[in-house]
């Protein structure tokens, strides 16, 4: 069975962005940013989650593309990153503060994709 277009597409730009956006965070005009509003935390916990899921995202893409479970899996992770990596991204960049309610549902979605590949192992 051949992988998702789509959701291949998608897990590869998530795997770029955090690379792009991990760089951006530490060099230059957004690294200086980030520092000035000691905001640089926030924005490298945003890389150090989004980027292992990126690399699951593309797992579960090549890997368990036919799988119904994984499916639910991946969308999960990929609402994970948004939610969570997303929202330190604007709170660490903006300041705007009422995001730091958003990032738990983040979290709460990657342990949800988890489960349920915990869920989708057969015993014998």
């Amino acid at each position: 069975m051949q992988p998702d277009p789509f959701r291949l597409r998608l897990s590869a730009l998530m795997g770029f962005l955090a690379i792009a956006l991990g760089a951006s965070g530490a060099h230059g005009p957004v690294h200086d940013k980030l520092v000035a509003a000691g905001e640089l935390a926030h924005w490298e916990t945003a890389v150090q989650y989004q980027l292992p899921h990126a690399v699951v995202l593309l797992l579960l893409t090549l890997l368990a593309s036919s799988k119904p479970i994984m499916v639910w899996a991946w969308r999960l992770f990929f609402v994970g990153i948004l939610l969570f990596s997303g929202s330190l991204y604007v709170l660490a960049y903006t300041g705007t503060k009422w995001l730091g309610a958003v990032t738990p549902l983040g979290g709460l979605s990657f342990m949800a994709a988890w489960l349920l590949i915990a869920m989708s192992a057969k015993g014998k």
